[in-house]
């Protein structure tokens, strides 16, 4: 389906402003075919590409992926290895292409901790991409989701903030998501039916879309076909559908 076939269902105001993907089934793609998981790895990274750059044809203002979690250090200290050295990669390989396409780079989580390479990189390609406005590429790295709720409050009780004033938008302000709006919509590959510690706040009330896929073969047609669901749904936000075909 091309870009032009997918616009005849859905007008650019239609899709999602936001879409949040949990990368999943790497490891398990490279196993099924007997290869070691540092292949599957690299097949993903190959999926990232692909869906970056379709989301941003498609006028997609706001792409998170969840790159590494805080969950994620207690892997094999050789995995860990190589997927930063991967992200590295990544990322010199695909700057150049993200300033062709005024894409920005943000990332979410404690760059801090970070091995020192993949620090360099990212912040060299975020300095590159600071002035990019077409869309936003975020990457949740060494993130949390309580961890981030947790690090929010102790920042509110830090800029000692009274009771009355604490409100979902004073809170939001400190989350690692500051300025991006919640993702409209969820995307998880691999069968796998949970979160996994990602992004809780801003998931409140995201549309999620599960997909027994393996990472490395979610093609476009199928971001096309979750996309097309996702123009389908009728988002309430709480309310009754006659509400919202009354509002």
């Amino acid at each position: 389906m091309s870009n032009s076939q997918l616009l005849d269902w859905a007008a650019p105001e239609a899709l999602p402003v936001h879409v949040s993907f949990i990368m999943d089934g790497n490891g398990r793609w490279a196993k099924r075919k007997g290869d070691e998981r540092t292949t599957g790895h690299r097949a993903g990274s190959d999926t990232v590409q692909r869906i970056v750059r379709e989301s941003r044809k498609l006028g997609i203002k706001h792409v998170t992926l969840y790159t590494f979690s805080r969950e994620n250090w207690s892997r094999p200290k050789k995995e860990v290895s190589f997927l930063f050295e991967l992200l590295v990669s990544f990322l010199k390989k695909e700057l150049p292409s993200m300033i062709e396409q005024d894409i920005k780079l943000n990332i979410f989580g404690e760059m801090s901790e970070l091995p020192l390479a993949a620090r360099t990189a990212l912040q060299h390609a975020i300095k590159k991409t600071e002035k990019n406005t077409s869309m936003t590429l975020n990457l949740a790295l060494n993130y949390s989701g309580r961890d981030e709720i947790i690090r929010a409050a102790k920042q509110l009780a830090t800029d000692a903030i009274s009771a009355d004033e604490i409100t979902e938008e004073t809170f939001a302000a400190r989350l690692y998501s500051s300025g991006v709006p919640d993702p409209d919509l969820m995307i998880r590959t691999s069968g796998e039916v949970r979160l996994s510690n990602f992004m809780l706040f801003q998931h409140a009330y995201s549309e999620m879309y599960f997909t027994e896929t393996l990472w490395p073969d979610f093609s476009i047609e199928e971001f096309h076909d979750v996309l097309k669901a996702y123009t389908a749904r009728e988002r309430r936000f709480g309310k009754t559908g006659d509400q919202l075909n009354n509002d």
